[in-house]
């Protein structure tokens, strides 16, 4: 018995069960419907993608080939269109997710207007975009199946059961969300109840970051101010907490350390005994050692292996860190937070470099075995630049000529035909499957791709449009591709929901619906 008909059984014992007004309710419309609403509820989408990550993350384990990888959203109506190219193009969205993005929010998403990654956008503008999303590619499944039942009604005996078929092994739009939620907006209380709010709207996994709330910054931005193991560990707590309050047993807690590009703290951690957490924090303070002579008033003295000393504290009240101890501090935050509760890690770095991201998740691997990394494939590098950089030292260090390149100008256009330039191609080109297998990346993402794409799209059509090519400059730069490429959202008026529309119409008032898709329409043209 196929799935639909299952349903279609179960919807007929109910309507036998009921009084007789009932008897215009059609079981196999309910069936249609129930069939294109997979997800009642967000925890119902939450436990979904919470199962899928767990197995992505057991398969990566067996076999670095099969990483993960997701894009930047910044509205449900993008997110739903990946997907459906996605499905398109490959046939399932077998290891792709979506990643919503906390810049993306602040600069297009806030009440306040674009702002800048500083968490100062409304703590439920996170949650409200993961409904949006989950919105959006439940109407994507409810299209392509409408269609699909469309097809079936329309369809000759022989093809019937090939229809069926598709319908019975319908792969839904809905994937995994890792979902932003910054340094947690406040303390961990505050972070507790904006994780219950992403949760319930369909998040699985939370990433969270060991920024300051109150002094945070991007990532690749400067003036980055960590904060005491302790203070983060009650953050992945409350995270955890919240999973599993919601009963999202399996659910994921992604830990980002900015430690690599923050030279500040806000606080000197408490320490109880020589070696502890707050001690190994402390160890990394810039520090100066003093006696009763060279004290000034209103000095902050600490005791460091039997010697007073005094940390570097600047005008803004901020104490610094050594020069040089990122890593050192990034494989301590990354290790800490593993045996803490995290289920995976994400160390933000200033370039993508695969030699510099594995001899980090070497160090971490010594202690924690099967650690993952979730990585930002960033906007903010210069892919182009660092790539040819990379490759022109590696053949400088190999004895070959290069004389003929300017290292400081491999940007420049010209050397877009030589072989450095084909060979930084082909190791971007590679980067995703080389960094899965060389330096534990499990999931590749990249934050804020579709702000720069919808920027681009957006700058091409004005100058055409709105230049000598007039109307012509949208014709063939728009819709003659959807057309010939095979874009769904062509037709606009079906990916809006008429047609769905019209179906329901059917359902409700038989004969007498007024149907959208008649031959009027005129996206019959297409």
């Amino acid at each position: 018995m196929s799935k639909h008909e299952n349903i279609k059984n179960k919807v007929s014992d109910i309507e036998a069960m009921s009084s007789s007004h009932w008897n215009s309710i059609n079981p196999e419309y309910v069936a249609r419907m129930r069939m294109q609403n997979r997800f009642k509820t967000g925890l119902d989408i939450a436990k979904y993608t919470a199962s899928i990550m767990r197995k992505d993350m057991d398969e990566y384990d067996d076999d670095t080939s099969k990483y993960t990888q997701s894009l930047g959203c910044w509205h449900g109506f993008i997110g739903q269109q990946k997907l459906i190219s996605i499905k398109k193009h490959f046939k399932t969205t077998n290891k792709k997710y979506l990643y919503l993005s906390g810049w993306m929010i602040a600069a297009l998403r806030s009440e306040f207007g674009p702002l800048p990654d500083q968490s100062m956008h409304e703590k439920t503008s996170v949650a409200g975009l993961i409904e949006e999303l989950y919105t959006f590619l439940r109407q994507a499944d409810a299209r392509e199946l409408g269609d699909l039942y469309r097809k079936l009604d329309n369809a000759s005996e022989i093809d019937k059961a090939a229809i069926q078929n598709q319908i019975d092994n319908f792969e839904t739009h809905v994937v995994p969300i890792i979902a932003d939620i910054d340094a947690g907006f406040g303390n961990e209380e505050a972070t507790y109840l904006m994780a219950k709010q992403m949760i319930e709207a369909g998040a699985c996994a939370i990433q969270i970051e060991n920024q300051v709330s109150d002094e945070k910054q991007c990532g690749h931005q400067d003036g980055k101010v960590t904060v005491p193991h302790a203070d983060f560990l009650a953050k992945i707590n409350a995270v955890r907490y919240a999973f599993l309050e919601l009963g999202i047993n399996d659910g994921v807690i992604v830990a980002r350390t900015d430690s690599l590009g923050a030279g500040l703290t806000k606080q000197i951690a408490i320490t109880n005994q020589k070696g502890d957490l707050g001690d190994q924090y402390n160890s990394f303070l810039d520090v100066e050692e003093v006696d009763s002579d060279n004290m000034n008033h209103g000095d902050v003295m600490i005791n460091q292996d039997g010697k007073l000393v005094r940390p570097k504290r600047l005008p803004s009240n901020l104490y610094q860190f050594k020069k040089g101890t990122g890593e050192a501090r990034c494989i301590l935050d990354s290790i800490t937070s593993l045996q803490n509760g995290a289920d995976l890690i994400w160390i933000e770095t200033e370039k993508p470099h695969i030699g510099q991201i594995s001899g980090m998740m070497n160090e971490i691997k010594k202690v924690i075995p099967n650690a993952k990394l979730v990585y930002n494939n960033s906007p903010s590098f210069n892919w182009t630049l660092n790539f040819r950089q990379q490759v022109f030292d590696a053949m400088e260090s190999e004895g070959k000529d290069v004389s003929a390149y300017e290292r400081a100008d491999l940007m420049n256009s010209s050397y877009d035909d030589s072989e450095l330039a084909i060979e930084a191609d082909n190791k971007i080109r590679t980067f995703q499957a080389d960094a899965a297998r060389e330096a534990g990346i499990f999931h590749h993402l990249i934050t804020l791709p579709t702000y720069h794409t919808a920027a681009l799209s957006t700058d091409n059509l004005a100058k055409e449009y709105f230049g000598d090519q007039g109307m012509l400059g949208y014709v063939a730069g728009v819709q003659r591709k959807e057309i010939r490429e095979g874009i769904a959202c062509v037709k606009h008026q079906n990916m809006s929901g008429s047609d769905m529309g019209d179906d329901h119409k059917e359902y409700f008032a038989g004969e007498a619906a007024l149907k959208a898709a008649g031959k009027d329409n005129t996206m019959n043209q297409f």
